[in-house]
C-alpha cells in the first residue's frame, strides 16, 4: 500500500476517485456563464454525488467575485410597490447603517435647529405680522358691528356677536320684550349684514393664514434642509460611486428628503403636553412610522464573500427558495411593508450556485411549476401569499421584479434523469449538462491509493483511529464485493465510511491504537449478525428438514439451483430444489410458478428462452410430442430474474433422458437460444449461502457449485470459502455452454457439440425418449374414435 498507517496521509489531496466523467462535466458546467446550462447530477445514494458537487461548487465560487448586496427601499409615491437596489458587495451594509444613524441624527437634530433662538425670533416676527393683519381686518369688523349696535367677540375660534341695550351692554330681557316691530326687523337686517361681513373677515383671514404658515413652513424647511442634505451626503460619499442603480437610489434619497421637509412638524413636540397626551402619543408614533419608511431591507448581505455564494437548499418550500413577505399584526388587520421582504435561496444564490434534490421538488407541484417558470425566463418577483382576497383585505404588496443570474446543480437518481427527458423535455433542456457519476469504477494503485486518503480524511474528520495498511486493504477487498468484480471497486463510498467508522470504533474498543483487517472483519461480522435474521430462519428449515435440500447423491429431474434474496439492507443467497417432469403429449413446456402468477417478467422471459433452445436441440425429433412442467420446489413468494434457467434446463434434460444429475453441486447462469451460458448477478452471495448449507450438514470434499465461466471475474468470496476450496474440501467449476454443465452433472457427455450424435450422450437418451414420447402420441391419435362426418 506504500504506508504504514493512513495518519502518514492526512493533508494529501483528496480527487475525484474513479469519477473522471462525472470530474470533467461538474468543471465544464460550473465553468460556463450562459444560460440553460444549469448541471443535473446523476448516480446512486451514496456514490458521494452531493459531497463531491459542494467540494466543486466551493471551488468555482473561490475563483468568481463576491456578487453585490439585494436591498428593499419604500417607494413613497406607490408603497405597495417597494423597489429593490442593487449595491456593489458591502455598501448595502453601509447604506442601511449609515440611514439609521442619519434617523437618529434628525430625530435628535431637527428639533433643536426649529428651536434656535434665531428660528424663534423669525417664526415670531412672522407670528407678529399676521397677528397685526388680523388685529386691523378684526378692528374694521368690529366698528362695522358698533355702527350696527353690535359687539363682536371671538370665544375659542369661534366669532361671537352681541345685541347691545341703550346703556352699551347686552340687551336685556325686558328690553328685548319692548322693541316694536319695526325695531325687530331693523334688528334682524342689521344682523344679517354683520353675518355677511363676519364671511367676509374669514374669507380674508384663510389667506393669510395660509400665507403665515406656508412662511413658517418654509421657515422651518429652510432650517431643517441643511441638516437633512448633509446627512444624506455623508451617506452618498460613504458609498462607491460605481453604483449600477445610482439613479434608482438618487430618487429615493430626493423621496426621502421631500417627506421629511413636509412632515417637520411630525419632529416637534407639543408644548407643554403630557407624556401620555394621546395626541402626543400619536405624534411619536407617526414619527416612528415615517423614519421607519426611511430604513433599508437588506434581504441579501454579501459583504462577507470572499467569492460567488454556495447555497445548498435542503428544504426547499415556495417561501425558503423564492422568498416570502412576512405580515404584522399589530392593529385590527394583519399587514405588511417592505421590511417584510425576506429573501430565499434564489436571490441568496445570485452570481453563484444552488443546488437542489429533485425529489424534494417533484413532491410540490406549485413549487416545482413556479421552478418551471424562474427558468424559462431567470427572473424572480416575491409574492406576497399572506394577502387575503376580498374587500377587506389588505394590498398585496408587489416587490420589484429582479433579475437573478445562478447556476441551478439538480441532484437526482438515473431514473428521474430519463424521466425528466421524456416528461418534460423544455425544463430538460435547462440542464444542458449531464453529471454521471458512476456506481463503480476500474481499481487500479492510483485509485486504491486515493481510496487510502479518503479513509485518512474520514478518520481524521470524525475523530476516529487511523487504519492500518492491512485494514485499509480489507476495506478495498470489501469495495471489490459490494462491485462484484475483481477489477472494479464499488463508487459507493457512503458505504465504505459506514464501515470504516464501525471498524474503527471496535477497534477503540478493544484498546487498539489503530484499526487492523481484523476489525474490519469484526464490523462486518457485527452488521451481518444485526441483519440476518431472514438467513439463519432459512438455514434452520434447510438443517431442520422442513426446506427439502439433497447435499448428497444422485437424483433424476432434481437440481439444486443458487438464488439470492435482497431485503435492500442485506443479501444473502440460498439454495432452492427446482424439479422438472415430462411425459408424452403435445402440450409442451409449462411452467407452474408463471400459471400461479408466482414468476416475474424476466423469469417467463428465461423459460420462454429454454423451450427456444429445447426445441432448436432436438429440431431432428420434430415435433416435440412432450408434455413438462418445471417448478421451484416449497418457493411461496415469488420468483423473478433469470438466473435459474441453465438449472432448469438441465433439470429438464435428466427427467427426458432419465439420467440423475449430481445433487452435491448446485448451478446458477443464464442461457441464450444458443446454450451459451450467462453471467448472472449475486453470484458471491449464491455461492455462499451454498457453502454454508453444505457446512452445516458437513462438507464431504465433494460439494461445490457450478457457475458462468463469464463470471469467474466477479468471485469475491468470504476468506473462509476460499480457504475451503484451497484446501479442496469445496469445489467452484464453471462452463461456458451447457453442455459443460449437464456433462458435469451426469457424468455422460453431453453430445451437444455438434456433429453425429455420441453413443450414451445425455443427448442421445433425451432423443429415444423424445421419439418414444412421439411414437405414443401417435398411437394415441390412432386410437382415437373419429368424429361423424357430414355427407355431401
Amino acid at each position: 500500500m506504500g504506508f504504514a498507517d493512513t495518519g502518514e496521509l492526512v493533508g494529501l489531496p483528496l480527487p475525484w476517485i474513479g469519477q473522471d466523467r462525472a470530474a470533467e462535466a461538474a468543471r465544464f458546467g460550473l465553468g460556463l456563464d450562459q444560460p440553460d446550462y444549469n448541471l443535473f447530477v446523476l448516480g446512486e445514494v451514496g456514490s458521494g454525488r452531493a459531497s463531491l458537487m459542494r467540494q466543486a461548487m466551493h471551488q468555482a465560487a473561490a475563483e468568481r467575485p463576491a456578487p453585490p448586496d439585494l436591498c428593499y427601499l419604500h417607494d413613497f409615491d406607490t408603497p405597495e410597490r417597494p423597489r429593490a437596489l442593487r449595491l456593489p458587495t458591502g455598501q448595502g451594509r453601509l447604506l442601511r447603517q449609515g440611514m439609521q444613524q442619519w434617523a437618529k441624527t434628525l430625530e435628535a437634530e431637527i428639533p433643536k435647529r426649529l428651536a434656535a433662538p434665531d428660528t424663534k425670533a423669525e417664526a415670531e416676527r412672522i407670528e407678529k405680522g399676521h397677528q397685526a393683519e388680523e388685529a386691523r381686518a378684526f378692528a374694521e369688523l368690529d366698528l362695522f358691528a358698533e355702527a350696527r349696535r353690535f359687539r363682536v367677540t371671538r370665544d375659542g375660534g369661534q366669532m361671537v356677536f352681541t345685541l347691545l341695550g341703550s346703556d352699551g351692554k347686552g340687551l336685556t330681557e325686558a328690553e328685548a320684550e319692548a322693541l316694536t316691530r319695526e325695531q325687530r326687523a331693523a334688528i334682524e337686517q342689521a344682523e344679517q349684514e354683520l353675518r355677511a361681513e363676519i364671511s367676509r373677515f374669514l374669507e380674508r383671514m384663510r389667506p393669510l393664514e395660509r400665507a403665515r404658515d406656508e412662511a413658517l413652513a418654509a421657515l422651518r424647511r429652510q432650517t431643517a434642509k441643511p441638516l437633512v442634505d448633509h446627512a444624506l451626503d455623508e451617506i452618498r460619499q460613504g458609498l462607491r460611486k460605481q453604483i449600477k442603480d445610482a439613479a434608482k437610489l438618487g430618487h429615493w434619497f430626493d423621496q426621502i428628503q421631500r417627506e421629511v421637509l413636509e412632515h417637520l412638524d411630525l419632529f416637534v413636540p407639543h408644548a407643554e403636553a403630557e407624556t401620555d397626551d394621546p395626541a402626543e402619543e400619536d405624534r411619536r408614533a407617526e414619527l416612528a412610522d415615517l423614519l421607519a419608511h426611511c430604513h433599508v431591507n437588506l434581504a441579501v448581505d454579501n459583504g462577507d464573500l470572499r467569492g460567488a455564494p454556495v447555497v445548498v437548499e435542503d428544504n426547499p418550500q415556495l417561501r425558503s427558495l423564492f422568498g416570502n413577505i412576512e405580515h404584522q399584526s399589530d392593529g385590527d388587520a394583519p399587514h405588511a411593508d417592505f421590511s417584510g421582504i425576506h429573501a430565499g435561496s434564489l436571490l441568496r444564490a445570485h452570481g453563484g450556485f444552488l443546488m437542489l434534490f429533485l425529489r424534494d421538488l417533484l413532491g410540490d407541484e406549485p413549487l416545482w411549476e413556479r421552478l418551471r417558470r424562474f427558468l424559462r425566463c431567470s427572473r424572480l418577483t416575491i409574492e406576497d401569499a399572506g394577502a387575503a382576497h376580498g374587500p377587506a383585505s389588505p394590498v398585496a404588496l408587489q416587490p420589484e421584479a429582479v433579475d437573478v443570474e445562478v447556476k441551478i446543480v439538480l441532484i437526482g437518481s438515473v431514473e428521474e434523469y430519463y424521466a425528466l427527458q421524456e416528461g418534460d423535455p423544455d425544463l430538460a433542456r435547462r440542464f444542458r449538462v449531464k453529471v454521471d457519476f458512476a456506481e463503480r469504477f476500474a481499481a487500479t494503485p492510483e485509485t486504491r491509493h486515493a481510496t487510502a486518503v479518503f479513509v485518512a480524511r474520514s478518520c481524521a474528520r470524525r475523530g476516529l483511529p487511523h487504519f492500518t495498511a492491512a485494514g485499509v486493504a480489507r476495506l478495498l477487498e470489501q469495495s471489490h464485493r459490494e462491485a462484484d468484480d475483481q477489477e472494479r471497486q464499488s463508487a459507493l463510498f457512503a458505504a465504505t465510511e459506514a464501515l470504516l467508522i464501525e471498524s474503527a470504533t471496535l477497534a477503540r474498543r478493544r484498546g487498539a491504537p489503530l484499526a487492523d483487517a481484523q476489525d474490519v472483519d469484526a464490523a462486518l461480522q457485527a452488521r451481518r449478525l444485526r441483519h440476518n435474521y431472514p438467513e439463519e430462519s432459512l438455514h434452520e428449515s434447510i438443517a431442520e428438514g422442513e426446506r427439502l435440500i439433497s447435499l448428497q447423491g444422485t437424483q433424476v429431474g432434481q437440481l439444486n439451483a443458487l438464488t439470492q434474496i435482497d431485503l435492500g439492507d442485506y443479501r444473502f443467497g440460498c439454495p432452492v430444489r427446482i424439479t422438472a417432469r415430462t411425459f408424452a403429449g403435445q402440450e409442451g413446456l409449462l411452467n407452474i410458478e408463471r400459471e400461479v402468477d408466482l414468476s416475474g417478467p424476466i423469469h417467463d422471459k428465461g423459460v420462454l428462452i429454454l423451450h427456444s433452445y429445447l426445441t432448436a436441440l432436438f429440431g431432428h425429433v420434430a415435433p416435440l410430442a412432450l408434455n413438462a412442467s418445471i417448478v421451484f420446489e416449497q418457493e411461496y413468494s415469488g420468483v423473478e430474474g433469470d438466473s435459474a434457467s441453465c438449472a432448469e434446463l438441465y433439470a429438464l434434460l435428466s427427467s427426458l433422458s432419465g439420467l440423475p444429475l449430481r445433487q452435491d453441486i448446485a448451478v446458477t447462469g443464464a442461457l441464450n437460444q444458443h446454450g451459451e451460458v450467462l453471467p448472472v448477478g449475486g453470484l458471491n452471495e449464491k455461492i455462499e449461502g451454498w457453502f454454508r448449507t453444505c457446512e452445516a450438514a458437513g462438507l464431504t470434499g465433494a460439494q461445490g457449485v457450478l457457475i458462468p465461466a463469464r463470471n469467474q471475474r466477479h468471485l469475491m468470496l468470504e476468506h473462509r470459502v476460499v480457504e475451503a476450496v484451497r484446501q479442496g474440501c469445496f469445489h467452484i467449476y464453471t462452463a461456458r455452454h451447457v453442455g459443460e454443465g449437464i456433462a458435469l452433472l451426469t457424468g455422460h457427455p453431453s453430445g451437444m457439440a455438434g456433429g453425429p450424435v455420441e453413443s450414451g450422450s445425455v443427448l442421445e437418451h433425451a432423443g429415444r425418449a423424445l421419439r418414444e414420447y412421439r411414437r405414443l402420441c401417435q398411437a394415441a391419435m390412432r386410437a382415437r374414435p373419429a368424429r361423424p362426418g357430414r355427407a355431401r
